[in-house]
């Protein structure tokens, strides 16, 4: 083995899909990730000669030996760099589109929907925007809510009570990082009741339980409403066979929409999209050069940095309106990894 074509990996936050490389050395392991060592040969500028390529699996790579060399020897393909422009937009887009599906949603017309994308990017933000306008007349009224966001862990008897309570066909449960729910056999048959394509949806809990008797809960129901499911998993890389099973079966049963932030370089890209629309800075009256500051900033340090993200976005904001002169400092401090 003396070649090796890379099908999906990462070097440096750029893709790199269907080329081949001199072998340096194979496939390894280790706690920040899985790398083959390659000889680039210039491919990623002069300066870079021996790399290491992030792969996810060893599927993502093929080695080539000396009886077929001709794949070798065959031109790469070529890589299309999509521009920063490009890249917002792409992201810009992708959270419109999350927008129109979560208004369809409290419509009525998507009955269920999986939203995947990393921490701190804010893909919660635009969907509870559309639950609290879809509950605003309920509150004016003083009326029960239609609509309610679930966050955190969620034990099965909890989840069938609040798919119960909002069960009627113009109510939305939205679940905002409750991924224990995955975890679970029961939750998550639960859940595949209430995601379920067919016309009916019979939700079941035929376990003793006291606390249903106590609120009038029967132990069977039709469920008749929407429902939200926010995560951070990528269901399309789960490793654990078992659970790749069931999220493929959830994924099959609704609609599932990847927010496609895959890269450090599409966080930063999401946040400085974010200040351009004058949304992320609004309430700290800085000027435009300030604002590029600080993203500037966390584009430099975002390997140091304990998350990228809009939240640590604010956090500097936070320093930044505190100490104009000694901020970078304080932040490096208190937003920083210790070395």
């Amino acid at each position: 083995m003396n070649a090796i074509r890379i099908k999906n990996g990462v070097y440096r936050n750029r893709p790199v899909n269907n080329i081949s490389f001199k072998l340096v050395k194979g496939y390894t392991s280790g706690a920040k990730g899985n790398y083959v060592t390659v000889d680039s040969d210039g491919y990623f500028g002069p300066e870079f000669k021996t790399v290491r390529i992030r792969v996810d699996a060893i599927e993502d790579f093929e080695y080539i030996n000396g009886e077929n060399m001709e794949q070798q020897s065959a031109p790469a393909v070529p890589v299309v760099e999509e521009t920063d422009e490009q890249a917002i937009n792409r992201i810009r887009e992708r959270f419109d589109i999350l927008t129109e599906m979560t208004k369809a949603t409290v419509s009525g017309d998507i009955r269920a929907m999986i939203v995947s994308g990393p921490p701190g990017v804010g893909k919660s933000f635009g969907v509870e925007q559309e639950i609290e306008k879809s509950c605003l007349f309920d509150k004016l009224a003083g009326k029960r809510l239609r609509a309610e966001v679930v966050k955190g862990s969620a034990t099965p008897i909890g989840l069938y009570q609040t798919l119960y309570k909002f069960s009627d066909e113009n109510c939305v449960v939205v679940f905002d990082d409750c991924d224990s729910i995955l975890l679970d056999d029961v939750a998550l048959n639960l859940l595949k009741g209430a995601l379920d394509s067919g016309k009916k949806r019979t939700i079941s809990w035929l376990s003793e339980s006291s606390a249903l008797r106590r609120e009038g809960i029967p132990e069977r129901f039709e469920f008749k409403g929407s429902v939200i499911f926010i995560t951070n998993l990528k269901f399309d890389k789960m490793k654990s066979q078992k659970l790749k099973d069931h999220l493929d079966a959830l994924q099959s049963r609704c609609h599932y929409l990847d927010l496609t932030l895959d890269t450090m370089r599409d966080k930063i890209l999401r946040i400085q999209q974010i200040a351009k629309d004058g949304v992320l800075f609004a309430d700290y009256d800085f000027e435009e050069e300030a604002q590029k500051e600080i993203i500037s900033f966390m584009d430099t340090n975002q390997n140091r940095l304990r998350e990228v993200s809009l939240r640590m976005a604010l956090k500097i904001a936070d320093l930044r309106k505190l100490s104009s002169n000694n901020w970078m400092r304080l932040a490096e401090t208190t937003c920083m990894k210790v070395a």
